[in-house]
């Protein structure tokens, strides 16, 4: 129940007999006041129930029982549901007008009849599908019978009408009263014939649109059918891409490993040696530098090189930024013995001893020499079992201050020349600087000679008795 106001001069339409009267004769019903006060109640929002009394208030001293549909002041609302929710759509509002005047108007997840519901059309819908029940031919059908229904009223009435006129009046009154009964029953007619104008014209409109609907219904699903058809077939085609490019994956793979693998190989025999003896060249020293010092790549492998065409496989391994305890303090420096195929025939453990040389690149050729002589009873210098074995070497090889310095004389146009020797004939340590500061350009056999014949001349020299000074 609610609890209204109502403005002055107001008519007021009774909800149940529909009559309608003016708010000034409207008085208040004193008993029926008392017995509204024990009326028992249920509250349509929640399981409360109580007294109607709890639901009265007062403004200025009054009571007010009348119906209107501006104000709510019942305080069980008020305090329990101030923000009701409609139970269709639950959408919340912020008082109970507002949710009565959503379900009566706007709510579309309601049911509602339909509006020819009093002449056969029993359908009860969604309020959002009005329009599309409007075009059903259920709707249709209800409409017609309508129709038929007013022209049958009107032909009756007129029978009625006809019987019923006093038959032994005089002639001009009898004409005078068919005459006007005619006139009234053609505007009557006329109405009629405009209304079922009107109603066959809205139902031509309907038909019309309706088979429009239907064309464009078909006409859109025989697109989608045909889009459908296109879609699986691409989608079919993706699959077998996809399925092929999954195929071929492993397949690039092991090819991008035989190409780097061939590269690989195709680089060290660019720079082969088979003399026991490799210069390798370092370019982009800087770069290179860098990437050890960020820790991007901290070493550097050389080509491998060989002791003779069926000899020993060696190669070199650069720690530019350092490597251990040398790390950031010096570059280290170190051979590695790598896996041949003739090791089956070869003498294990390595045992000669491998000198270092970074080349000066200016004319004074101070060159960094340093060597070593391998520990046999190291993993390092046994028969490889893998492709490499563990690096061994000189582990404070140089300065890093010092080939780091601009201009210093063993970097230059940002490359790096470093020698590796295996000395297989136990060359003296006093030779070394000479062996190491010829041409590098000259032919191997010639270097041999070369030091061979600087050998016997400091024999020579050693050999001849120092002269013994005169005395005065």
């Amino acid at each position: 129940m609610r609890i209204l106001f109502l403005s002055p001069r107001e008519i007021i339409k009774c909800a149940e007999c529909h009559d309608e009267t003016p708010k000034d004769e409207i008085m208040p019903d004193r008993g029926f006041r008392n017995d509204m006060k024990s009326l028992l109640i249920t509250c349509s929002l929640c399981r409360w129930n109580g007294l109607f009394k709890e639901y009265e208030f007062k403004i200025k001293g009054f009571i007010y029982f009348l119906f209107y549909d501006d104000f709510i002041f019942q305080e069980h609302l008020k305090t329990t549901h101030p923000n009701p929710m409609c139970e269709f759509c639950g959408e919340i509002f912020n008082s109970t007008i507002r949710l009565d005047e959503h379900k009566q108007k706007e709510c579309t997840k309601i049911t509602v009849p339909c509006a020819l519901k009093e002449y056969g059309c029993l359908d009860s819908v969604y309020r959002v599908q009005l329009q599309e029940h409007y075009l059903s031919d259920i709707h249709q059908k209800v409409i017609i019978s309508i129709i038929r229904r007013l022209m049958s009223r009107a032909i009756n009435e007129r029978h009625e009408r006809m019987t019923g006129m006093d038959v032994d009046m005089e002639q001009s009154t009898s004409s005078s009263m068919i005459t006007t009964t005619n006139e009234n029953l053609s505007t009557q007619w006329q109405e009629i014939y405009e209304t079922i104008n009107i109603l066959a014209s809205g139902i031509q409109t309907l038909d019309d649109d309706t088979q429009r609907l239907s064309s464009e219904s078909i006409r859109l699903q025989s697109s989608i059918e045909s889009l459908t058809q296109d879609f699986s077939s691409v989608k079919l085609s993706i699959q077998e891409q996809s399925s092929f490019l999954d195929g071929v994956k492993p397949n690039q793979e092991i090819l991008q490993q035989d190409v780097a693998s061939l590269k690989e190989k195709i680089d060290d025999m660019q720079y082969v040696s088979y003399d026991g003896a490799f210069i390798w060249k370092i370019t982009n020293f800087h770069e290179k530098m860098m990437d050890a010092q960020s820790e991007r790549q901290t070493s550097i492998y050389s080509p491998p090189f060989y002791s003779s065409l069926a000899g020993y496989k060696m190669r070199a391994r650069l720690y530019l930024n350092g490597d251990g305890n040398a790390r950031r303090t010096h570059m280290s420096l170190f051979f590695i013995l790598m896996r041949s195929s003739n090791d089956t025939i070869l003498k294990f453990p390595f045992n000669y001893k491998v000198t270092f040389c970074l080349y000066d690149q200016t004319p004074q050729q101070r060159h960094i020499i340093d060597s070593f002589r391998p520990d046999i009873k190291s993993n390092s210098f046994q028969r490889p079992r893998s492709e490499m074995n563990i690096a061994s070497g000189i582990p404070k090889f140089f300065p890093l201050a010092m080939i780091q310095q601009e201009g210093n004389p063993y970097v230059r146009d940002d490359t790096m020349f470093i020698k590796v020797m295996v000395d297989f004939g136990d060359m003296p340590k006093t030779l070394l600087p000479y062996a190491l500061s010829l041409n590098p350009g000259l032919p191997m056999h010639i270097q041999q000679l070369l030091i061979k014949q600087e050998t016997e001349r400091r024999a020579q020299q050693q050999s001849q008795p120092t002269p013994t000074p005169l005395a005065n």
